[in-house]
Order: structure tokens, then sequence, then C-alpha cells
């Protein structure tokens, strides 16, 4: 029968397997050999249905062969964004502290929906979602922090929080940026509200001028929301001045903050947040500029008092004799019922490396993307479209078409040499380097820039 990770004899039981496992995620890397499995997807699916054979055999393998062979093909199929080519997306190359403190979270699977079931857990989750919100809200007494699967939800949460507090009066319109992020637009529609009144940001982000006519426009109650750091190019709209525009027309500020809020661990880019502490809630992604494994999101409040309408009650997990006599009651820390302590890693990684260490990580990767701006801008072949606001550059190669950039970025994808994003901007089409590994070489990025200019000379050769 099979062993158990919990317990103690759990560790036990994991040790071996957990060298299985090792094992097996060091032969995929090496079988894989880059940032990406090459063949495109016809070749990934041939591998997977090679190696997963029958989903649910009559008879099993056993566990030793099922970790190896399933987590090496894993392994070997994947997009590794540890690797310096792997650069698409806000998708971090992950801590080994923090993916270590996840297998303790996995064997010991506490659920955050009631005390009885993560005692500890509870009381980490309740300290570091305080702290954190404090690094959001300095200067107030008493903010803090949900734990979410990150921006989406957390952004949903924000929305939800401004329905209620509107309750009994006009619904509240949400007024957002043409930059910010799709999931402001999916909550609206989720939670029944007006859709979003999206204001034009011809240059990236929004003008406060624009913000003011539209809110002038706005009747009732409005909640504008703006955005630091977007996910094409990594811009951050202009805080205090929004802050002062939603102030005189009597609206809340909410600011997504999902990929740039870890730059206030920086003493040298956390000045580029000023203005985020006018916000009624910002949403923070830890699993972005953070180097967690996903999910680590949050929703940071001025106060807590700001949660009550999340409140709910249920007699099996707090029942109202069990929290007067002091037990916590966690049902109005979530939407989700069961809940991950998704938490223990970001302890973990905050205990071992304070605040000093997590802005380091955030300086060197600021630092490299302007290296790699430097690069771009000093090549004969490329056009920088301009320098990067957080960790985001975007470039092209010079006398190409739209098409010929989208073409040139499959090829180096489908080929598994390199994982670059694209994005719009300008009325023209960008590769997206997206530089979240602090590890990252400046000959790793100028290889990056081989790639991508080696590609667009073998097209150029094989056009008629």
């Amino acid at each position: 029968m099979p062993g158990l990770a919990g317990g103690r004899h759990g560790p036990a039981e994991l040790r071996p397997l957990v060298e299985t496992v090792l094992a097996a995620l060091e032969q995929g890397a090496a079988a894989r050999g880059g940032p990406l499995p090459a063949g495109g997807p016809n070749e990934t699916a041939r591998r997977v249905a090679g190696a997963l054979g029958r989903p649910l055999p009559a008879d099993g393998t056993g566990a030793h062969e099922a970790l190896h062979t399933l987590v090496r093909e894993v392994a070997r199929g994947a997009a590794d964004p540890a690797d310096p080519h792997c650069a698409a997306h806000l998708h971090c190359p992950p801590l080994a502290l923090s993916a270590a403190a996840e297998l303790a979270a996995a064997a010991l699977n506490p659920s955050l929906d009631s005390w009885d079931q993560a005692p500890a857990a509870t009381e980490i989750e309740t300290r570091v979602a305080a702290a954190l919100a404090a690094v959001v809200y300095p200067d107030l007494p008493a903010p803090d922090a949900l734990m979410t699967t990150g921006g989406t939800e957390s952004n949903q949460l924000a929305l939800l929080l401004a329905r209620e507090r509107a309750a009994g009066g006009p619904r509240v319109q949400v007024v957002c940026g043409a930059n910010a992020h799709h999931s402001v637009q999916r909550a609206a529609w989720l939670l029944g509200l007006p859709s979003p009144v999206v204001v034009r940001t011809p240059a990236g982000v929004l003008d406060p001028a624009d913000v003011d006519a539209a809110l002038d426009e706005l009747p009732g109650r409005a909640l504008l929301v703006a955005t630091a750091g977007t996910t094409d190019t990594g811009a951050i709209d202009p805080l205090p001045q929004l802050a002062q525009a939603a102030a005189r027309h009597g609206a809340e500020l909410h600011v997504d903050a999902a990929y740039g809020g870890t730059l206030l661990f920086s003493r040298h880019e956390s000045g580029k947040l000023d203005g985020l502490q006018s916000a009624v809630s910002v949403t923070l992604d830890l699993h972005k500029l953070g180097w967690q494994p996903v999910a680590a999101g949050l929703l940071a409040v001025p106060d807590g008092a700001a949660l009550r309408p999340l409140g709910h009650q249920a007699d099996y997990l707090n029942a109202a004799d069990d929290t007067e006599a002091g037990l916590p009651d966690l049902l109005g820390r979530s939407l989700r019922t069961t809940r991950r302590p998704d938490v223990l890693k970001i302890a973990v990684t905050l205990r071992a490396l304070g605040r000093e260490g997590l802005g380091a990580l955030v300086d060197a990767v600021c630092a490299h993307a302007h290296q790699l701006a430097d690069a771009v801008d000093r090549h004969p072949a490329l056009d920088l479209r301009g320098r990067p606001v957080i960790s985001t550059v975007l470039f092209r190669p010079k006398d190409t078409d739209d098409e010929q950039v989208a073409a040139l970025r499959r090829e180096l994808m489908y080929e598994g040499r390199a994982v670059l994003g694209r994005a719009a901007a300008d009325g023209r089409l960008w590769l997206k380097a997206t530089v979240l590994n602090p590890h990252i070489r400046p000959q790793d990025l100028d290889a990056l820039l081989r790639l991508v200019t080696d590609a667009r000379a073998r097209q150029t050769r094989a056009a008629p």
C-alpha cells in the first residue's frame, strides 16, 4: 500500500521519491536542451502520448516508474523560465528555497478554511499578509491583505469590495485604461457591473486629463483602475496624478500592481510606485517579480475592516460559539473554501532573504533589462521601442513587417531556441523579452539577440 506524505513516517516515505523526482527533472532538462521543447505542439503531443500511454491503466506501474516517466516528460516538454532564453511572459523562475517550501506544504496539506485544519499556517498567513500590506501602506495602523491565486482573483476581489461598499446606492462604474489587464473587464462581467469605461492609452499609460474627462461624464460612483506594470510593456500609470483625479471626482482608486508591486522592496525602484498608498486596494503577485512558484497573489487594503463584506458563516467551519471562544474565522479571508498554504513559501523567502535581499533581486533584473535594451540600441539590425520601465524590453528586427515578426517568433519557439513574447505598441508588433531571471548574464542576452538576427537572416534568404 502506498505510503503517506505526512505523519511521523512521512519524511522516510518521501525521501527516495524526492530523489526520483530530482533525477527525472535533471534528465528531462538535459533531453530538452533549451528553453522549450523543439518541434512545436504536434511533436510535444506525440511525445506526451507515448510517455503517458493509457492515463488510467488496469494495473499500475509503481511509484518510482510513474514519477520518473511523467516528471521526466514534463521537464522535457517544459517552457523553463530558468533558461536565459525563456523570456516571453511574466513567468518567473522560482527560487529553489520556495520550491522546497512547496514540498512541505504539499506533504502536510493544510487547508486554510478553518483553524483546526491549519493551526500554524493560519497564524503565519495572518502575520505575513499584514506585513506585506504594511509595505504597501507603511503609514497606516492596520493594513491587511488576502492571499489569492494571482492578479485575476485579486482584481475580481477588488471590484467585488467596491461593489459592496456601494451597496444601496448607484452601481459602481469601473473606469480603466485600454492598457489594463483583461481581468478587469472580466471581473465587471462576472460581478454584474456595467461594462467598464475604457480610456484610450495611445502613449501606453493613462493620461490624467483623459481620466478627468471620463469621470466628468459619470453621474454615479466610480472605481478607477490604474496599472503599475502592464503585461505588454511594463508601463506604470501616473499614480499620484490619477489619485488626485479620482479624489476630485469622489471616485475610488484600485491599482493593479501584479507585475510592478515588488518594486517596493527596492530602494532604487520603489519611487516608481509613489501614489500607491492612495489606493483603496492594490493587487500584488509574488509569482511574477517575486520568484515564487504559482500561486502567490495578494490583495492589499489600507485597513482590515475593508474586508468585512467577505464575511461568511458555515457551522462546520466557523460556528458562532467557536468564533466567540477565540478560534480564528477564516472564511472571510477568501471566496475560496479549500485553500492551500501558499503563504508558507512566501514566508520562507521573506525570512531567508529579508527586504534587502528581495530588493537586490529586483534591482538585478531591472539592471539586466537595461543591459538588454543597451545591446538592442547598439545593434545595427534591431530597433528598440523604448527604455524598460521595469524589466520588459520591446524590440524587433529592422525592415520587417508585423507578419514577419510574428513568423520569426514562432520559428524560434518551434525550434526550441528561444521563447519571446509579442506585444502591439505604437501600431506595430514587437518581440517582447520579459527579464525575470536574476542570474542571467550579458553573454546570455547577446546570444538571445543573435538568435533573433540569425532567424531574420534565414527569413530574408528564404523570401522569394
